[in-house]
């Protein structure tokens, strides 16, 4: 972390004495035990961390255990740390909105008196929101999330609550799940979530440790809470405080819930909302439609780069990072982060967006002019939380005025356009504009704040009531500046009978011990010594000089400072007063903010299209159950964005019936993985509402994007490399329907060659005739490619499989091999695996090896590919009856429950080979009427 050198050579002295040391160390035996809790202690100038928080500290932020000092001596010692306050803000940032491990605690006192005033998470950052962001744009929603679970016969219907604390959102949902919990991790994934509360006992089941391992791929914080906890007897009354308007359609919408209103229960005891009165009334509450948004799990968020990461080398490594020319304080990015995890699956919705993108690529004058004016707009969504919950003043109000101030400019640059879709622009914008900004509204706002605001202080950077605002006031500012008058009168007057010169040898100074004083230097103290200490009263001799007064002026400053005093508590008692009015016009400002910020990031995209070396073009989309994949010079958005990349463009097309399912070959470094990645990443951008990096493109919109695109263990939890293969690959098969879209590289590699092979042929089949989704499907073991014929004679075959490959050249004399990007049709027969040792210089002699051994090995024929019974050489056909496959599955499954259930542990050895004996001899002779069977045989 940036900085953390600095922190550490200027580490704050740990100042205290033998009795405060050991005032604290008795409170501190007193903090219960949690070790997810870093505990900080705000000691005015500094804060400090203690015990095991302190080495963490010390280790994770100063890399060094010489920051820790001993606290106490002998066996009461207790190891600190000592954090300056930039320094705890950075680490409060990390651990609240970087990682998902620790909770934050604030404590605030001395002696043996200390009091916990702040507490956060990663899904509760409210309290913090001041340190967080006090230099920072706020670029996440933090979400809770609150699940209630109920397993059922190998199924788990989930109950499902959350909530959005920015934009003041209670969501409700209840779903079926499968055994991988596909749509609870897409849910989480949509919705941002960055923590997940769920009931304590429900982690002690096996048939949980699936949830957990779930809510660990999507980096949430898992917090457990008592089951007590989830109840929805009290959630009318609950809900009648925390939410806008009618109470009537919330018991309606909740009425319709079993398993959601409990999470929704313990969701509401967790986040506090209702010990804050400023959320009261201001929050909405609605059904989450998880069908509502494609579908994404964490597999595909990683292999498709959508959101930024520590160890990306630029920001246009991720989607987010190239994507994000947003120009609103925060708002914008905010919006942006929500809509890549939430891409739209209705094709209105997106066709709109690609309107309002193409007039804004079309017109470069009114886009810049746009983005001009939004860059004055504060994150106006932030603000009117603050005001809300009472933690903001005049300051935010200025900044939601001047903000408010710009509508008409951005009004003025929208009624000049006069193009093709001049009718959608007035219609989602022009008039939504007008609406908010007329006299009833924002203009009512405006009024307010430029007669109560003393608008003229703002050059000297004070935020003042104006006083023509109160009569009061008023009274008190001409007191003041009356009492300002005769002081300066007074100090004329002094001036003069001491005959010293106004402001240069006699000064009126204002000292916060003495309030008003005069001052005379050291060098004029001599000639007035005499008046000095018969007439005045000498108050303190200092290098800067002489500070007296008499009683006149005490007199006068006395009464300057009781005014002054009576100025400030009206002035507050105002300031609180216009906070209030203005939080009426929170509903107002939040539609300003939604409409704003959804402008700011469609013109956003529409930059990015217009300004790359190679413009993007506006896609062609159609509905899921019409038309086909067709990108014609299709690119990856962040590759050729990278610096050193010259990129090359490729054709993809997933055509019904002729290569919905595509089969990739070719050699290492050749570009497969690239492709696929990009059909996946231009299918997500289409359905965000963005141009996309091609010539030309017709997308058929789809409802998820799953992607296994490599995978590493998790020695921690105990999943090898290939087991995480598996997991992600069963997700795939279990989540995908004929309306997703599958993007897999090389499958199977985490094991041995022929179960990998085995695994991969597999799967390939059940998804070109069960799930029937468009798939790439990129891979070395190149013997997949007969697939192609195999499934080229089942009849009625309605996906069509076809190969492609990445093409390379090699030298016949120098065995060079020179990769050319291009993807072409038709199979790659061969690896060449070998030549890319070459290119990192493997000594000759084992490469000389490796070409003997491969010689050997290899025996390819894709029409001898699958070893062959006493029939001819030709695959066998797959397409059995379906009545036969379900007599054959039932008396398999029948065989391997028996199997399953025989007690080996207690059988001797020739007993239980002897029943398996008999166990299959039964079987071939059920399986001699039964095609399906013998080929499970």
């Amino acid at each position: 972390m940036e900085g953390n050198i600095e922190d550490q050579n200027k580490l704050p002295e740990l100042k205290l004495d033998a009795k405060q040391a050991q005032g604290f160390l008795s409170f501190y035996k007193t903090l219960p035990n949690d070790s997810r809790a870093v505990r900080f202690f705000d000691r005015k100038d500094y804060y400090t961390a203690h015990g095991e928080n302190s080495v963490f500290i010390a280790k994770s932020y100063y890399h060094t255990t010489t920051a820790l000092r001993q606290l106490g001596s002998g066996s009461n010692a207790l190891s600190s740390v000592s954090i300056s306050r930039n320094m705890f803000e950075t680490i409060a940032r990390d651990l609240l909105l970087e990682r998902n491990d620790h909770t934050v605690e604030l404590y605030e006192g001395s002696g043996s008196n200390w009091r916990l005033v702040k507490t956060g998470s990663p899904g509760n950052i409210g309290s913090f929101e001041d340190v967080l962001f006090a230099n920072n744009e706020m670029q996440d929603t933090p979400v809770v999330v609150s699940i209630f679970p109920n397993f059922q016969e190998g199924r788990c219907v989930i109950g499902m609550s959350y909530v959005d604390l920015t934009r003041r959102i209670l969501g409700l949902a209840e779903f079926l799940d499968d055994s991988r919990f596909t749509n609870l991790e897409s849910s989480l994934i949509a919705l941002g979530a960055k923590e997940c509360i769920v009931p304590a006992e429900s982690g002690k089941s096996n048939e949980c440790k699936s949830l957990y391992d779930s809510l660990e791929r999507c980096a949430v914080m898992i917090t457990e809470r008592k089951k007590h906890e989830f109840k929805g007897r009290d959630l009318d009354s609950d809900l009648k405080r925390l939410v806008k308007g009618n109470i009537e359609p919330v018991r309606d919408l909740i009425s319709g819930f079993d398993l959601a209103t409990p999470a929704l229960g313990a969701l509401l005891s967790f986040s506090e909302l209702l010990s804050d009165e400023g959320n009261y009334g201001n929050f909405t509450i609605r059904r989450y439609d998880i069908g509502g948004f494609m579908r994404l799990d964490s597999a595909a968020m990683r292999a498709l780069n959508v959101m930024e990461s520590k160890t990306d080398a630029n920001k246009n490594f991720s989607l987010f990072g190239l994507m994000n020319r947003t120009c609103t304080a925060g708002m914008g990015k905010r919006l942006l982060h929500m809509w890549l995890k939430q891409p739209l699956v209705d094709l209105n919705a997106i066709k709109t967006r690609l309107d309002i993108v193409q007039c804004f690529v079309e017109e470069a004058g009114l886009r810049q002019d746009l983005r001009q004016h939004l860059k004055r707009i504060s994150d106006v969504e932030r603000l009117v939380r603050s005001l809300e919950r009472r933690r903001g003043g005049l300051q935010h109000i200025i900044k939601l005025y001047q903000s408010t101030i710009r509508l008409p400019f951005i009004k003025t640059v929208l009624e000049q356009y006069t193009g093709e879709f001049s009718s959608l622009i007035s219609e989602r914008y022009l008039k939504k504009l007008e609406a908010l900004s007329d006299q009833d509204h924002l203009g009512k706002f405006i009024d307010l704040v430029e007669y109560s605001v003393d608008l003229d202080q703002l050059e000297n950077g004070e935020y003042m009531i104006s006083a023509s605002y109160d009569t009061t006031l008023a009274s008190l500012k001409d007191q003041k500046e009356l009492l300002e008058q005769q002081i300066h009168e007074l100090h004329k007057k002094t001036a003069m009978e001491l005959d010293l010169q106004v402001d240069k040898a006699l000064k009126l100074d204002k000292a916060a011990q003495f309030g008003h004083v005069f001052r005379i230097t050291k060098k004029e103290e001599p000639k007035i010594r005499k008046k000095l200490t018969t007439q005045f009263i000498v108050l303190e001799t200092r290098k800067d000089g002489v500070k007296f007064t008499n009683t006149k002026l005490k007199k006068l400053g006395d009464q300057y400072q009781s005014v002054v005093d009576d100025y400030k508590s009206c002035q507050k008692e105002l300031v609180d007063r216009v906070v209030q009015t203005v939080t009426s016009f929170s509903e107002v400002f939040e539609d300003l903010a939604l409409l704003l910020s959804e402008m700011d990031v469609l013109l956003s995209f529409a930059d990015l299209a217009a300004s790359c070396p190679t413009p993007y073009c506006r896609p062609e989309v159609t509905s899921s159950d019409a038309g086909d994949l067709v990108l014609e010079g299709s690119r990856h958005p962040c590759v050729e964005a990278q610096d050193w990349v010259n990129f090359i463009p490729n054709d993809c097309r997933l055509m019904r019936g002729k290569s919905w399912f595509q089969i990739v070959t070719g050699p290492n470094m050749g570009g497969k993985s690239t492709f696929i990645r990009q059909v996946g990443v231009i299918v997500l951008m289409a359905q965000v509402g963005s141009f996309v990096p091609c010539d030309k493109a017709s997308i058929s919109i789809r409802d998820c994007i799953f992607a296994r695109v490599g995978a590493g263990d998790c020695q921690l939890r105990g999943v090898s490399t290939f087991m995480q293969e598996m997991l992600e690959t069963a997700s795939i098969l279990k989540g995908a329907t004929d309306k997703s879209l599958i993007i897999i590289d090389e499958l199977g590699r985490g094991t041995s060659t022929y179960d990998g092979f085995g695994l991969a042929w597999a799967i390939c089949e059940h998804l070109v005739q069960v799930k029937k989704a468009p798939t790439l499907f990129a891979t070395h073991f190149h013997e997949l490619t007969a697939l192609a014929q195999a499934n080229s004679e089942v009849a009625g075959n309605t996906v069509g499989v076809a190969n492609f490959h990445v093409s390379a050249h090699i030298d016949t004399e120098s065995r060079k091999l020179t990769m050319l990007y291009k993807v072409e049709p038709g199979a790659c027969d061969q690896s060449f695996g070998i030549h890319v040792a070459e290119f990192a210089n493997f000594p000759e002699s084992v490469v000389s090896l490796a070409r003997e051994k491969a010689a050997e090995l290899e025996d390819f024929s894709p029409s001898s590919m699958i070893i062959n019974n006493e029939e001819s050489g030709k695959r066998k056909n797959r397409e059995d009856d379906p009545e036969e496959v379900s007599r054959g599955a039932a008396r398999a499954h029948k065989f391997l429950k028996e199997f399953a259930a025989m007690p080996l542990d207690k059988m001797e050895l020739k007993d239980s080979l002897q029943r398996v004996r008999e166990m299959k001899d039964e079987l071939e002779k059920d399986a001699a009427d039964c095609q399906w069977l013998r080929r499970f045989l």
